[in-house]
């Protein structure tokens, strides 16, 4: 098979090329690069991931290319992130990265011209009557699908997962084992593209401040004053910059700049049981179409290792999830992602609505 391999120049895209060679097969890797600085705000240095890369590359005879993708990455990606942080909404870039450029316009421009793309996700592909479907890896705290839950039948049919049948600690010992140059390399954290830059830092930069208050959910009184509601979400509690907490961000009023927060450790205002998502994407198919009763399913809302029991029902407007247990923090904006009963295969996405 013709293989392209996505490498960052971290330990897990790096095992990933040594079980090919083990495999027999030598991939062309490609590097995508999409941090760059604009206007003082960008500062996602490469250089030493690109080291890191072709250091690999040396050891295992691949060739490497460098494939910038920083513009596509930047009219897509991040418009899309500060778009939906100006509504008051709770973004995901990563998955929009996935979905978009790793495995949109990388695939448009150089992935098709391969048989496969590999790339070191902790995720499965599995293989069920012709059909082929994302599955959750075997780790479940580095599992990855949810950041992977928008892409379609046709990019999860062409991608292979070398680490979704291992744990975490198995791939650093294998980098160990056979001397990789990344294999002390910690893991990648945060946002992508902006490299050091401080979160809000980068959001001042597009939205600027505008200062409005934080008020008490339950009885109107002020509690203190923010600097923009695009610089908080629902369910955070850090950053409110109150005493005498824990205080929580319950609810946002976008046009009239206000933060509502609630006080407590088991405040039910915080918590919710259902939420709704609006135009569902299915991965590999709806495999519910002749199904009219509630689902049982497994989902998540955010990047957790845990998947929390529910039932899903169709409704006019699209999807709705109902919790077995209280969910803290239900963001509009975050993915709703679900999987089957089991939790192994990963049907599909959808944007949390109001």
């Amino acid at each position: 098979m013709n293989t392209a391999t996505l490498i960052s120049g971290g330990v897990d895209s790096s095992v990933v090329v040594h079980l090919q060679k083990e495999q027999g097969i030598t991939p062309s890797l490609f590097y995508i690069q999409i941090g760059h600085k604009v206007e003082g705000v960008m500062d996602c240095s490469s250089e030493e991931d690109i080291e890191m890369a072709t250091l690999v590359a040396r050891k295992y005879g691949c060739k490497l290319e460098v494939i910038d993708l920083h513009q596509e990455y930047w009219d897509s990606v991040v418009a899309y992130t500060i778009d939906k942080v100006r509504k008051g909404l709770t973004p995901n870039p990563d998955v929009m990265c996935n979905k978009l450029v790793k495995f949109g316009v990388f695939e448009q421009r150089v992935g098709k011209d391969f048989d496969i793309t590999a790339t070191g996700h902790y995720a499965r592909t599995v293989v069920q009557n012709q059909k082929t479907y994302l599955a959750t890896a075997k780790d479940p705290i580095k599992d990855q699908t949810d950041f992977l839950a928008q892409i379609d039948n046709l990019q999860v049919s062409k991608l292979s997962f070398p680490l979704g049948k291992l744990m975490k600690e198995e791939v650093r010992e294998i980098a160990s084992r056979v001397n990789l140059p990344t294999a002390k390399r910690h893991d990648s954290q945060g946002i992508c593209f902006l490299g050091k830059i401080n979160y809000n830092d980068f959001i001042k930069n597009y939205l600027g401040v505008k200062k409005g208050p934080i008020v008490e959910w339950e009885t109107g009184k002020i509690l203190g004053q923010h600097n923009g509601y695009w610089f908080h979400t629902v369910g955070q509690r850090k950053g409110l910059g109150l005493s005498g907490g824990p205080w929580y961000v319950v609810a946002k009023d976008v046009e009239a700049n206000i933060v509502f927060a609630s006080k407590g450790y088991n405040v039910e205002t915080q918590y919710g049981k259902d939420f709704h998502m609006n135009q569902f994407h299915f991965i590999t198919e709806n495999p519910w179409k002749e199904q009219k009763e509630d689902i049982e399913i497994t989902f998540k809302i955010r990047h957790t290792p845990e998947f929390t029991k529910g039932v899903i029902r169709k409704t006019e407007k699209g999807y709705h999830i109902f919790s077995n247990e209280k969910l803290q923090g239900i963001a509009a904006g975050q993915f709703g992602v679900v999987y089957d009963k089991a939790s192994n295969i990963c049907i599909g996405s959808g944007e949390i609505s109001y």
